[in-house]
């Protein structure tokens, strides 16, 4: 309204530009005579320098523009004569094609000035007689190709000349315009100067003409202007924006008082915004669900912004799911919306994505039908509105319309769905809080009841308690008599403590005497156990075969003792406490492939069938120490073997739940390993013996099986150290079943700090246990091939030793396979012997028991100080402590081998160091 009242009060209005122009209407009359003289000069100096600027310029322009088209058909011409190419013709022709028009331009701006004309002729005339002897003739000639007559034009070259001359005279030709242009230039200046001092003169008298002006007419329109600011005044003190100016003049302050008007209409508009904004967002507090508040937030939508329909999808485990829909067409599953989408499909999950407002205008007919009872027609603009929450997008709304939103609307609608979004956040933290709620109120009642059971319990103790008192008044008179007792049992435990005593420094000198003996042992078994090995192999063909199989009565005899030492040991170690488990993951399917390599070749030798079944439902891990486990299942499988001469050994890895009869001590479902053989069977009588140590089914003096009777009595000690246990079920004569029972979880003691056990151990009795480069036994009992016999020929072994025993078997096993041996009695002659540099060996057997300087020191300075780094060096020991082996590694060492020593395992380690060094190389 107040634009058209504007519009209309222009054509017939006196404004403020009025006034002041009538009062200086009279002065400009004054001056227009003076005026008109400064026109009439500032006109003719303007076309002296119009004059300057375009005629002038346009010459120099053209002068240049004609030089450059000479420049570019010479530079064409010997492009294309040097490189024989046609696109280098492309600028001669250019500039054959411009420089004429180029000149006729330039000659009739030179039209008032004879003398350049004249010059302009002679440098057109140099341009046509170099087109003309230069130019294409020889062009045509490098077209032709004959090469002759190209070079006999270069040589006398009479186009040079004429280029030189042509540069000359556009040089001279520019040199006068440029002076030309500079006289004129000079005389402008001066003219301008002139004109400058007149201008200031009058700018003097018309200022002082404005001033006198200026106070007159002002007071007529500061006036007026107080009048528009006094009502704007009481407007903002009286805070009521329906209140408007009314303007009385048809002037720029009547202006003032419309514009005025249109402000506080906008303000008015905003205010109403705001209060719809603020009107929403208290709505949005009343839902207490999703769906409820996402149907009440497109109802305001559809509303506000004249939106027939609308759908919202909310954003849960990366998916966007539709929870709300407004005005949608139930004939129609398509009109819904999809149901869920995912990130990135369609428009709806790209806004989703990138977090940002997706519009399309002028839909196609159909795409969206929006029905009613009436009819239905179809939307022509489409919206898609990210709702963001602390800068992540938690819903998404679709809006069709009929027309497209305005920017206005899609400012307002942004504010609406940041409410929206903080509003949603809150819905759904609320809901997920009263489930939590609802969950805890359940917990609470059952809570309850159990606190109910709890009471009446309670009570039922309180009469127990008044039975207790009853009893311990007699007991009372009990504990008067145990009075007595005790301190008799006090004697009796001072003299127990005394035993004590005296049995721990008794187990004290057993375990040194066995650590003693152990080595005492192994060293003569060492040389006796190498030397038999190598008189049963025979090499040589020096033994007939009755002698061979004496030798290898005496290896396999060596074998029997040492592992009867190896028992013993053991079983001192588990009667003394003293043995080490060490608990980690075991995966329970490389048990097949690990008892395949121990005991397949035994099968096949005694023809019996050999199985191992893993059952399922079977996890892949169970915790336990995965070498105390071979060791059960090696010990439980040779018994098997040993007392089955048909049939089939079978080894079944199972999962036993807590309902099993035999697991009645158990508390956690437990693996069973399970061997069954078709052998002899034991007595029912003694079932229960065969777990005692040095004890066997077979009693007596000419028994048919050998053995010591250890095997299953340490099995089944290592068995409880595990936190299993051993059972045995047996038929005599229909063989027998031993299970071993471990627990599928172990719960650690709390003085554990890890998932490690650490007992003292005296020794250890396996080679198994040192954890070295990885040997099977198949590749231990393989012969070495030639081309490994090739690779341990010629190489120099030095062995360091204090026994000579040893070092004759030792040496007497290397050199043959054609190793040279060298030998050092002890520590010192071996440094001797490596820092005089005349020895240089491939491997060292370093042994570690040695007067004066012993193997550690030895070992570790000939890292340190002789740094030989690189030089493998296996330590060799008769006592097969796993302390030992850790100080061995320790103090340099790159092996371990436990005495006795089973040459075939020397010679594997040995190939396995020399050919790592090799490669090393």
């Amino acid at each position: 309204m107040y634009l058209e009242v504007s519009a209309l009060s222009k054509t017939r209005r006196f404004t403020i530009r009025s006034k002041i122009l009538l009062g200086y209407l009279v002065v400009v009359l004054l001056f227009g005579v003076v005026l008109l003289v400064l026109t009439a000069q500032i006109n003719v100096l303007q076309k002296e320098n119009d004059f300057i600027s375009h005629h002038d310029l346009e010459v120099h322009n053209l002068t240049n523009a004609i030089e450059k088209n000479v420049l570019n058909m010479e530079t064409g011409q010997r492009g294309f004569m040097i490189t024989g190419n046609e696109s280098y013709l492309e600028p001669y022709s250019q500039g054959l094609s411009q420089w004429s028009s180029n000149y006729d331009q330039l000659n009739a701006l030179i039209s008032d000035n004879p003398s350049q004309q004249q010059s302009l002729q002679s440098i057109k005339a140099h341009i046509t007689r170099w087109i003309e002897i230069a130019g294409e003739p020889l062009v045509e000639l490098k077209k032709q190709g004959d090469q002759a007559k190209v070079v006999a034009f270069f040589q006398s070259d009479p186009g040079k000349t004429e280029m030189d001359l042509l540069r000359s005279q556009l040089t001279t030709f520019r040199n006068t315009e440029i002076a030309l242009t500079e006289a004129r230039v000079t005389e402008l200046a001066r003219r301008s100067s002139t004109l400058l001092t007149i201008m200031y003169t009058l700018w003097g008298i018309i200022a002082a003409l404005s001033i006198a002006a200026a106070i007159v007419i002002s007071g007529n329109i500061v006036k007026t202007l107080r009048d528009v600011m006094q009502t704007i005044s009481d407007i903002s003190k009286g805070g009521n924006l329906k209140q408007r100016i009314q303007v009385r003049t048809h002037d720029e302050v009547g202006d003032l008082g419309h514009e005025t008007n249109k402000l506080l209409d906008e303000v008015q508009e905003q205010n109403r915004v705001k209060d719809q904004i603020t009107g929403i967002a208290t709505l949005l507090q009343n839902p207490t669900n999703l769906e409820g508040l996402s149907r009440l937030f497109l109802s305001e939508l559809a509303m506000l912004f004249e939106v027939p329909y609308s759908v919202l999808y909310y954003w849960k485990d990366n998916r966007l799911l539709r929870v709300a829909a407004y005005a949608a067409d139930g004939e129609k599953e398509r009109s819904l919306g999809k149901v869920s989408l995912a990130p990135g499909e369609g428009l709806v999950g790209q806004s989703a994505v990138e977090k940002r407002v997706l519009r399309m205008n002028d839909l196609p007919q159909n795409y969206i039908r929006i029905s009613s009872g009436l009819g239905y027609t179809s939307a022509t603009s489409l919206t898609v509105v990210p709702v963001l929450f602390e800068g992540r997008t938690i819903a998404v709304i679709e809006l069709a319309s009929m027309k497209p939103l305005q920017e206005n609307d899609m400012r307002l609608m942004q504010e609406l769905t940041d409410i929206f979004g903080v509003s949603l956040h809150s819905t759904v933290t609320r809901m997920e809080l009263q489930q939590l709620y609802d969950e805890s109120q359940v917990l609470n009642e059952e809570l309850q009841a159990q606190s109910e059971k709890l009471q009446s319990q309670t009570e039922e103790m309180l009469s127990q308690t008044e039975e207790l008192q009853m009893q311990t008044e007699e007991l009372h008179m009990l504990n008067e008599r145990l009075e007595i007792q005790k301190s008799a049992a006090e004697t009796s435990a001072d003299e127990l403590a005394v035993v004590a005593d005296q049995l721990r420094t008794s187990s004290g000198y057993k375990s040194e005497f066995l650590a003693n003996m152990s080595h005492e042992l192994r060293t003569p078994l060492n040389s006796m156990l190498i030397l038999s090995e190598i008189l049963s192999e025979n090499k040589n063909q020096h033994l007939n075969s009755e002698e061979q199989n004496y030798a290898s009565v005496i290896h396999k005899s060596g074998k029997d003792l040492l592992n009867l030492i190896n028992d013993i040991l053991d079983l001192s170690k588990v009667e003394a406490g003293q043995m080490e488990v060490d608990f980690d993951d075991v995966y329970l399917g490389s048990l097949p492939e690990v008892m395949n390599q121990y005991f397949l070749k035994t099968a096949e030798q005694k023809k019996i069938d050999f199985r191992i079944q893993l059952q399922s439902p079977l996890p892949e891990t169970i915790v336990t120490d995965e070498m105390r486990l071979h060791q059960i299942l090696r010990n439980l499988l040779s018994n098997a073997f040993k007392f089955t001469s048909e049939g089939e050994v079978a080894l079944t890895i199972s999962k036993m739940s807590l309902a099993h009869p035999e697991l009645k001590d158990q508390e956690t479902d437990v693996i069973a390993f399970s061997v069954s053989d078709t052998g002899i069977g034991i007595a029912e009588n003694k079932l229960l013996q065969i777990f005692d140590a040095f004890k066997q089914a077979d009693g007596a003096t000419a028994r048919k099986y050998g053995g010591t009777g250890l095997g299953l009595s340490i099995s089944q000690s290592l068995a409880t150290l595990l936190g299993g246990s051993i059972s045995a079920t047996s038929r005599e004569g229909h063989g027998s079943v031993f299970t071993l029972f471990l627990p599928l979880r172990r719960d650690e003691p709390e003085t554990m700090n890890a998932s490690r056990l650490f007992l003292n151990e005296v020794a250890t009795t396996t080679p198994e246990v040192n954890k070295l480069p990885s040997i099977t036994s198949e590749q231990s009992d393989v012969l070495l091939t030639p081309l490994e016999e090739a690779l341990l020929s010629g190489r120099q072994v030095l062995v360091v030793d204090d026994d000579i025993r040893n070092v004759y078997a030792l040496a007497n096993a290397l050199e043959q396979y054609g190793m040279n041996v060298i030998s050092a009695q002890n520590g010192y002659e071996c440094l001797e012997l490596l820092e005089r540099g005349g020895v240089k060996p491939d491997i060292i057997m370093m042994d570690i028991m040695m007067p004066e300087l012993d193997g550690y020191e030895t070992t570790r300075q000939i890292r340190e100080r002789l740094g030989l780094t690189q030089l493998p060096i296996i330590a060799l020991t008769a006592k097969a402590m796993k302390e030992d082996r850790e100080k061995c590694i320790a103090a340099g060492a790159s092996d371990y081998l436990s005495k006795p020593l089973n040459i075939k395992d020397v010679l594997s380690r040995m190939k396995l160091w020399m050919n790592h060094e090799t490669m090393e190389i």
